[in-house]
């Protein structure tokens, strides 16, 4: 017969469990928190290359475009100024995307320094935020199977849906 083994003894094997099976927890919701993070920022950092000129309009350019060619996914056409201090140009450039076609007039926002313009208005703003709302998407499933947050991957999930809808609407 195998002699008993202490109480204390037989108890250290479950502890050990326990503290590993934590660690492992713990390091699984710090690395998708890390993961859903960067996600996050990156969808940000890819929005506001655009976002911040047609946010933040005070002291800009304004006007239109009137979109007379497209070509090797730029489009270009006559800029008429709308705001004080801005110059009439033959020609600026403005990215070729679902959200410009040939033939139409836009409002528009100069890039300092330069001849490219980006959309304005509510279109215009909804379509910088366009990385966002994939960011939300992708990082929603990470946030749901990584870190087993499923409310608030639900939410972030239609957050994403909810703007690239509004996006396809306006635009």
């Amino acid at each position: 017969m195998i002699p008993a083994m202490p109480a204390s003894a037989a108890a250290r094997p479950r502890q050990a469990s326990s503290a590993s099976s934590a660690l492992v927890t713990f390091g699984r919701v710090a690395a998708m928190g890390t993961v859903t993070t960067l996600i996050l920022i990156a969808g940000v950092w890819a929005s506001w290359g655009t976002a911040q000129h047609v946010m933040l309009t005070k002291g800009r350019e304004r006007g239109t475009v009137e979109v007379t060619r497209c070509g090797g996914g730029v489009c270009a056409g006559p800029y008429a100024p709308v705001s004080a201090g801005s110059r009439a140009r033959d020609s600026v450039r403005i990215e070729d995307s679902v959200a410009v076609s040939e033939g139409r007039t836009y409002s528009v926002v100069v890039k300092p320094g330069s001849d490219d313009v980006v959309r304005s208005g509510p279109a215009g703003v909804l379509y910088a935020w366009v990385p966002l709302g994939g960011a939300l998407l992708l990082a929603s499933v990470v946030v749901a199977g990584g870190l087993r947050r499923t409310r608030v991957a639900w939410v972030m999930a239609g957050s994403g849906v909810a703007l690239l809808t509004a996006v396809f609407l306006a635009v």
